[in-house]
């Protein structure tokens, strides 16, 4: 009763805005995979020093929709919307890796109710059958990097995170849904290889750069 009644006063509106349902099985087919792969060389090049590749599914100028659906599972709490996001990344991950959800601090997931990354790295798990850890905790609140530049970002990142396993895996995927910079995985990649780890690679929904 207490649903229809949120249904009610609240109605599902999907990414296109027709009533009933978050996402249409028509605005599924308009969110496709063209993956973007940056590997080392490329990285350094743009000032990331630490990440060894990075992998999207998507950017927003080939996939219009996709910046409606990562907004709407994000900020509309919409965690279902996992499944089909997950679903757009490709299927070469490597088979000796560990996933890692980027983490959020606990007063951006306590406001949120969810993190975002580990509904992802969830459902890349059951998918190919690899192992999540989080072995990675976000000690200090960096506030929105929405509106920073790259300069900011990395002031405001240094120090956040802190590796919180005493035996890391040797090779890693960060996983999270969105990178612009790529500042806050590539700090992310630092804190993991200097407590042992020996490659990180970042795979995330959409680069929007």
């Amino acid at each position: 009763m207490f649903a229809v009644l949120l249904d009610l006063l609240f109605p599902r509106r999907s990414l296109t805005g027709s009533e009933g349902v978050w996402v249409t099985e028509a605005e599924l087919r308009q969110l496709v995979s063209t993956p973007v792969i940056e590997e080392r060389e490329t990285l350094q090049h743009r000032g990331l020093r630490s990440l060894d590749r990075l992998v999207a599914a998507s950017t927003y100028r080939r996939c219009p929709l996709l910046k409606k659906a990562i907004h709407t599972f994000k900020y509309r709490r919409i965690p279902v919307l996992a499944s089909a996001l997950a679903g757009l990344l490709p299927d070469n991950l490597p088979g000796d890796v560990v996933l890692c959800p980027v983490p959020l601090h606990w007063t951006r997931r306590f406001s949120r109710g969810f993190n975002q990354s580990a509904l992802l790295a969830t459902e890349l798990s059951q998918r190919r059958g690899l192992p999540v850890r989080d072995l990675l905790k976000r000690v200090r609140a960096t506030g929105s990097q929405a509106k920073r530049h790259r300069a900011e970002r990395l002031t405001a990142l240094g120090s956040a995170f802190r590796c919180v396993v005493s035996d890391p895996p040797e090779s890693v995927v960060l996983v999270d849904d969105l990178s612009t910079t790529g500042a806050t995985l590539d700090e992310c990649a630092k804190v993991l290889k200097a407590a042992g780890v020996r490659r990180v690679e970042a795979w995330v929904i959409a680069h929007d750069r």
